[in-house]
């Protein structure tokens, strides 16, 4: 849907957004919900399900965060006061200032100006954390930690699809000490060279194939695998490969059909079931342990899934080429595990296999991020708020 059609569907979606919190709400002992956007944009505040509009529907309190490392946060807390409605003044009931680097006191004279111009109260100020960059990628490339990577042993490149999604399957290569991952932006070609090509998942596949086409990269994948490279699809990016994508329901938008890359002999229906579920098992050629997701729309058949990759929940899952550098998975997630990921890049270019645990590294950083924002915030202050929703805790 394009962005000025969204805006007047947005009040027939509320339904659905609200179905949602519901269904999450059992059982949970606190929903967390973050906005998307500013609570500010008052110019697209009517029919609103992401910020205000949702918080008055379910009638929830605010707190606001404000990024100081974007400079301006003083004016930025201020000045959304002044522009939102009454209404919404009052549901907020507090703010957090979050990237502070230095000394956090130097910013309790700001901290004191915000209060006394908003009279929100300040739940603290987080001073910035740079291994949060560690974690897995969610709504935007990490482009600053791939350029890091780059002029390592294997070299990976990740063409930037329009609607690219899940970003995090390529985090855990990142973390290889042997790996480079290069982002390859709209407008440039693919550079030769490579060892693989990794085509991610999307959005849309059918609007992503004729976007790939637009950008040359066709012509480019085609002069890669001719020159000796690997080319692996995730989710959509494996529904590319095959000869075929047709969608008769229009389950991603606008519909129709178009010819795959034709890399693999395969081709994809996208149907009204969508599959969502939690997979695990093994990868046929290595014997290693393998487990992520699914999460796509469309059943993909033909003679390349006779040379499956995985056996996932006892059935064969992904498919190869007859050479065997072209490969399609539907599994997101694969390469978190740790020795099917050095199986996987010892097959490209022999390696010793690194001490890297890369679940076991996310799930240290993750409590040291709690840790952080406990010693920074005030926890028992926010989670009294929450209980203020419906006489209950959320």
């Amino acid at each position: 849907m394009e962005a000025r059609a969204y805006q007047g569907k947005k009040p027939d979606l509320l339904p659905a957004v609200m179905e949602s919190f519901a269904t999450l709400s059992e059982g949970a002992d606190l929903v967390l919900i973050e906005g998307a956007g500013s609570p500010a944009e008052v110019n697209l505040r009517k029919g609103d399900i992401a910020n205000m509009g949702f918080a008055e529907a379910v009638d929830l309190p605010v707190v606001l965060v404000g990024d100081i490392e974007r400079g301006g946060v003083i004016a930025a807390i201020v000045g959304t006061r002044e522009v939102i409605a009454p209404s919404e003044r009052e549901r907020i009931r507090g703010f957090i200032v979050n990237k502070f680097r230095g000394d956090p006191t130097l910013f309790d004279d700001g901290v004191r100006l915000i209060e006394a111009r908003t009279h929100w109260p300040c739940f603290g100020v987080v001073p910035f954390l740079s291994e949060a960059r560690l974690f897995p990628a969610e709504d935007s490339l990490p482009l600053v930690a791939y350029r890091e990577s780059l002029g390592r042993d294997i070299r990976v490149l990740v063409p930037v699809l329009s609607r690219l999604a899940n970003f995090d399957d390529f985090d855990p290569l990142l973390a290889e000490p042997d790996v480079s991952i290069e982002i390859v932006p709209p407008g440039q070609r693919l550079p030769m060279g490579a060892d693989l090509v990794i085509l991610g998942g999307t959005k849309a596949t059918l609007g992503d194939l004729r976007f790939l086409r637009e950008q040359g990269w066709e012509e480019d994948l085609h002069a890669h695998h001719a020159h000796g490279g690997r080319i692996l699809g995730i989710c959509g990016g494996y529904q590319m490969l095959g000869r075929q994508v047709r969608d008769p329901h229009a389950m991603e938008g606008e519909g129709g059909e178009a010819a795959g890359l034709g890399f693999l002999d395969c081709e994809t229906v996208l149907d009204r079931e969508k599959r969502l579920h939690s997979v695990q098992g093994t990868e046929l050629e290595s014997k290693t342990p393998v487990h992520g997701y699914e999460m796509h729309l469309g059943r993909t058949e033909g003679a390349a899934l006779k040379r499956p990759l995985f056996e996932l929940a006892g059935k064969p899952e992904g498919a190869c080429s007859e050479d065997g550098r072209i490969l399609g998975t539907y599994l997101h997630g694969l390469f978190a595990a740790d020795d099917f990921r050095h199986a996987f890049l010892n097959r490209i270019r022999p390696r010793k296999q690194s001490r890297v645990q890369f679940e076991r590294r996310v799930e240290q950083m993750l409590g040291r991020l709690a840790d952080h924002l406990e010693a920074s915030l005030k926890i028992e202050d926010l989670l009294n708020l929450a209980k203020t929703y419906g006489g209950k805790r959320h």
